[in-house]
């Protein structure tokens, strides 16, 4: 082998083995990451086989488990309310408020509209690609908002992010999440009413949508952030630098190793 050749061997081997090592630490990061949102979520059990035929649209079950039962930071993709099989709006009633249900456990989880016309309801959530709610309507004895800005049921069931706008709350939320129905007597999930009866929840049968009023803040506080974010992806470039960089040392010692033995 010529010396160019060698050398060019060199830096090709060295190339893919820094975006091998990069891939493989960030793959590795976000299964840590699902392993992690997995553990406790809905309480290890799955969304509810109605919500595939919510509101007579066709939504994707499989999206469902992954994103309301096995994560904590991904979403459906944005738009996904106004695809031709789902249609969201097109389902609703503009005349009346509707309550949406935990996909999972069926607590009611928020009335909408509420405070604002139908059309600002669909207006803002087509704006951003997701159904998005204002404090006044959500049930707020049943859903939880984390000092990040994540949204989750009281039944762990993962239902988005507290994205405000106007210097208001803004909930966006994944369908697919919050596309349950009330639960049957007979339905297993029950069991998970019974794992959170000490909260002061408020089940579908006690809402009274008539005399129901939000106790949620205008303005939490509670909002995630692109720095957060950026954090992470920093720390998992770094790591993977370093490794690469160790590879890219090794072949290189290697190369000249077998340099010397070729000049003997």
């Amino acid at each position: 082998m010529l010396r160019g050749q060698t050398f060019n061997t060199f830096n090709t081997n060295a190339m893919k083995t820094t975006s091998s090592v990069l891939s493989a630490a960030i793959l590795l990061s976000s299964a840590s990451a699902t392993r992690a949102a997995s553990d406790d979520q809905c309480f290890d059990f799955t969304p509810m086989s109605s919500v595939s035929t919510y509101l007579g649209a066709t939504l994707d079950y499989s999206v469902a488990d992954r994103i309301c039962c096995h994560n904590h930071k991904f979403a459906e993709y944005s738009g996904y309310l106004a695809a031709p099989e789902v249609d969201f709006f097109g389902r609703l009633d503009p005349s009346v408020e509707t309550v949406f249900y935990d996909s999972v456990c069926g607590l009611p989880l928020f009335i909408a509209p509420r405070g604002r016309t139908f059309d600002d309801f669909k207006k803002e959530s087509l704006k951003h690609g997701w159904p998005s709610f204002r404090p006044e309507e959500m049930i707020s004895e049943n859903v939880i908002i984390h000092n990040d800005g994540r949204m989750e049921s009281v039944c762990l069931t993962h239902l988005g992010h507290n994205l405000p706008t106007g210097g208001v709350d803004r909930y966006c939320i994944d369908l697919v999440c919050m596309a349950g129905e009330p639960l049957s007597a007979g339905d297993e999930r029950n069991q998970i009413l019974q794992y959170i009866q000490q909260e002061q929840i408020i089940n579908a049968t006690e809402l009274n949508t008539t005399t129901y009023t939000s106790s949620a803040e205008q303005n939490s506080g509670k909002t995630g952030s692109s720095t957060n974010v950026t954090a992470i992806i920093i720390s998992v470039a770094v790591v993977g630098l370093g490794l690469a960089v160790r590879r890219i040392f090794i072949i290189r010692q290697r190369w000249l190793d077998s340099r010397q033995q070729l000049n003997k």
